[in-house]
């Protein structure tokens, strides 16, 4: 990658590398150590216990000897992306002209590549700061189509794994949350222009997407944890070195030990 380079612009290079531009500017997060510590512990216990909301997670930094109350928790929770998984009595506002569709793969049978995609987004932990992944999976092979980093949860990468993705080919169904990176106009337009139909989770169940939350689990336990990402195009390598594995070489028992690659190609 040249900044100043004579006669690719930087948004062609990112565009041929498959990078994120906000990557290339990458400073650690504005939190302080203490607030990072916690939220690498509160990370992992998500991951151990989805089901944890800021009440019981606070409870479990006190029990672990760290002395937070729940609404520092419920801010960090929510710089993290992280929510409990249980239906919630007060829905967030919807942002301005963000049309919200139903959950439409309920009693769906997935039997064919491509029928149905999804996408969600993960916090990725660094030495001193953090990103954000976001991904695009085939819910019949369980094929990573695309990946995206960030420094920020704007829409923009997503946007972009989702272009990536579509250059593999089209499905009839793509399911995401209601995060509104996947509600705004610039994302939808997308699918809708090329004639997809739109499904998004119930709030508070991202079991509604539950292939993508196996492949975050997988992803931190084999590969996050194991290492401090210092920068961002180390987290980068590690990461794609790792869902090349996935896609390639690691065999799943729900498809019959093969790898999603030799069932997505055929």
């Amino acid at each position: 990658m040249e900044l100043e380079h004579p006669e690719i612009s930087v948004r062609r290079q990112c565009d041929l590398l498959g990078v994120n531009r906000s990557g290339l500017y990458y400073q650690p997060r504005g939190e302080s150590e203490e607030n990072l510590r916690l939220m690498r512990l509160m990370d992992e216990e998500y991951t151990r216990h989805p089901f944890f909301g800021s009440r019981r997670m606070a409870a479990w930094l006190c029990s672990q000897g760290y002395e937070v109350n729940r609404k520092r928790v419920s801010r960090l929770m929510d710089v993290m992306g992280l929510e409990a998984l249980y239906p919630k009595p007060k829905l967030s506002q919807r942002g301005e002209g963000h049309k919200i569709y139903p959950y439409l793969l309920k009693g769906v049978e997935v039997t064919r590549v491509n029928q149905v995609w999804s996408t969600d987004i993960t916090y990725v932990r660094m030495a001193s700061g953090f990103v954000y992944l976001a991904a695009v999976l085939d819910w019949y092979s369980r094929f990573v189509l695309s990946w995206s980093l960030s420094v920020t949860m704007e829409a923009d990468f997503c946007i972009e794994a989702l272009k990536r993705a579509l250059r593999r080919g089209r499905p009839e169904i793509f399911n995401s949350d209601q995060g509104s990176q996947f509600t705004s106009e610039k994302f939808t337009g997308e699918l809708k222009a090329r004639g997809i139909t739109i499904s998004m989770d119930g709030r508070g169940r991202c079991f509604d997407n539950i292939f993508i939350e196996r492949l975050w689990r997988s992803l931190k336990y084999e590969e996050i944890y194991l290492h401090d990402y210092n920068f961002v195009p180390e987290a980068r390598t590690g990461i794609g070195n790792w869902l090349r594995y996935y896609n390639q070489e690691r065999p799943h028992q729900s498809l019959g030990y093969r790898t999603p690659t030799q069932l997505y190609r055929g």
